[in-house]
C-alpha cells in the first residue's frame, strides 16, 4: 500500500489524519494581508502558517504535495478576483520549495486552442519559480468510494491529487449564485472531471442535495492544509460575475471546514446558513461552529465586513424562519433564473458548451437561454467571462430577500 492508500485508510478508519479529534479544538489563523505585492503576501502568509504550527506540522519536508487551486475555466485575468491569484499560489510555493517538496499544481479545466493557464498568470508564474502545473485530466482519475456519501457512492478524483502525501487547498473567498458560498470545501469539487460535474449539476438542481454532493466528495479527499486568498474576495453574484471586493486577509488552517466557517462569518454569513459547511460538521469532517474554534491573529470581531453584498439567501434561513408547509414552496421561489443579456452576449458559446440541460441556443451569434428545460444549476453563469448573463429572481422571491433584509432574518 502506497503512503497515499495508507494516509486515507488511517483517516476512514479513526477520522484523525488531518483534523482534531472531537475532544480538541480547530484553529483557524487570520492575518491581515492589504495587497498582493510580494512582500506584503509573504509576511502575512508565513505569519498565518506561523500561527497554525506551520508547514512543517502537517507535512514533512520532501514530501509530495498536491496544491489545488480554484481556477474557474474559460480563464480570468486575475484583478477580476475570479481565480486564486497567481501572485498568493507563488508565496505559498515558495515555502514548499524552501522544504524541498516535490509540488504539482493543477485544477480541471476546459479550454481550445491556447493554453487555459495563460490570461490568469499561472502559466507564466509556475514556469519563473519552476513548479510543475498540471491541466488535472492530462494524468487522468481514478474512482475511489465516498465514505458515508448521501447523494454519491464514489466518484473520480484526480490521479495527480490521489497520489500526492497531501493536499494544499488554495481557495478563494467569493460569494456563490447556487451554494451562496465558495470556499475550501467546495473548492474540492474540481478534483473531479469537469464530465462528472456537469452531470452532478444536472442530477443534483436543489441546493440542499448538491451542496450533500459537494461534501461526498471533499470526504474523499480532505486536504492537509488549507490557505484562503481573502486579499480581494468576490461579492454579489459569484463566483465570476461579481465584482471584487477588498478584505485584506489570508486565512490559514487543517481544518478546511473550521477555515471556511470563519470566512463565512467574516463576510457576514453564519456558520450555519452555509449547507456545505453544516453538512461537513455533521459528518465529523470538520468543526462549523465558532465556539469550537481558536481563532489565532486578527479577531474576527475587527476584520468582519460591512454590507458584504450576497449572491443567494441561504436555504438555512428558511429552515429557520418558515413552517414546514411553507419551507419547499419559498425555497422553490428563491432559484435564481439566468437570463441573456443581447447587448453584452460576445457570442463565445461557453454557455452552451457547458450547459448540461442543453438549454443554451445560439442564434444570429447570440446565446438563448430556453425555459423549460433550464435546470437552474448557473452553469452558463459561472462561465461567462463577458457579464452577459444575468440572474434574476420570482417575484415572492424577491420579497423573501427583501423581508430578511429589512428584518435581519438570519
Amino acid at each position: 500500500m502506497n503512503v497515499s492508500n495508507s494516509r486515507r485508510v488511517v483517516y476512514f478508519f479513526s477520522c484523525d489524519w488531518n483534523y482534531n479529534i472531537q475532544s480538541m479544538r480547530s484553529r483557524v489563523s487570520v492575518v491581515r494581508c492589504p495587497g498582493y505585492e510580494s512582500r506584503e503576501l509573504s509576511s502575512s502568509i508565513g505569519t498565518a502558517l506561523g500561527l497554525i504550527g506551520g508547514i512543517e506540522s502537517v507535512l514533512k519536508p520532501g514530501s509530495k504535495v498536491f496544491v489545488k487551486i480554484n481556477h474557474l475555466s474559460p480563464g480570468s485575468a486575475p484583478e477580476r478576483a475570479i481565480v486564486t491569484h497567481p501572485f498568493f499560489t507563488r508565496e505559498v510555493l515558495r515555502l514548499l520549495k524552501d522544504l524541498n517538496m516535490d509540488i504539482t499544481v493543477g485544477d480541471d479545466i476546459q479550454f481550445e486552442g491556447e493554453d487555459g493557464y495563460l490570461i490568469s498568470g499561472y502559466r507564466e508564474m509556475c514556469r519563473e519559480i519552476g513548479v510543475r502545473l498540471i491541466n488535472l485530466k492530462s494524468e487522468g482519475f481514478r474512482e475511489v468510494p465516498c465514505p458515508k456519501g448521501q447523494a454519491v457512492q464514489s466518484v473520480h478524483i484526480a490521479a495527480a491529487a490521489l497520489d500526492a502525501d497531501g493536499v494544499i487547498d488554495l481557495a478563494k473567498l467569493k460569494t456563490h449564485a447556487f451554494t451562496a458560498f465558495t470556499g475550501a470545501v467546495k473548492n474540492m469539487f474540481g478534483v473531479i472531471p469537469c464530465g462528472l460535474r456537469l452531470k452532478f449539476h444536472s442530477r443534483f438542481p436543489r441546493n440542499e442535495v448538491f451542496s450533500r454532493m459537494l461534501v461526498d466528495v471533499f470526504s474523499c479527499l480532505p486536504p492537509t492544509l488549507t490557505l484562503m486568498d481573502a486579499v480581494t474576495a468576490m461579492e454579489g453574484p459569484g463566483p465570476s460575475g461579481g465584482p471584487p471586493r477588498a478584505v485584506g486577509l489570508v486565512l490559514a488552517g487543517s481544518d478546511a471546514v473550521a477555515v471556511d466557517a470563519v470566512a463565512q462569518t467574516i463576510i457576514g454569513f453564519g456558520p450555519d446558513d452555509i449547507l456545505t459547511t453544516r453538512y461537513a460538521a455533521e459528518r465529523g469532517l470538520g468543526t462549523a461552529g465558532l465556539e469550537s474554534i481558536d481563532v489565532v491573529g486578527e479577531r474576527l470581531e475587527d476584520v468582519r465586513m460591512e454590507r458584504f453584498r450576497k449572491a443567494a439567501l441561504p436555504v438555512r434561513l428558511l429552515e429557520r424562519n418558515l413552517p414546514s408547509s411553507l419551507y419547499a414552496f419559498f425555497s422553490g421561489q428563491l432559484i435564481m433564473l439566468p437570463e441573456v443579456a443581447a447587448d453584452k452576449c460576445i457570442g463565445c458559446q461557453e454557455c452552451f458548451k457547458v450547459c448540461p440541460a442543453s438549454a443554451v441556443r445560439m442564434e444570429g451569434g447570440k446565446a438563448w437561454i430556453l425555459k423549460r428545460p433550464c435546470i437552474h444549476c448557473l452553469c452558463c453563469h459561472e462561465v461567462c467571462r463577458s457579464n452577459a448573463i444575468k440572474l434574476r429572481q420570482r417575484f415572492l422571491g424577491r420579497l423573501v430577500r427583501f423581508f430578511s433584509s429589512v428584518f435581519k432574518i438570519a
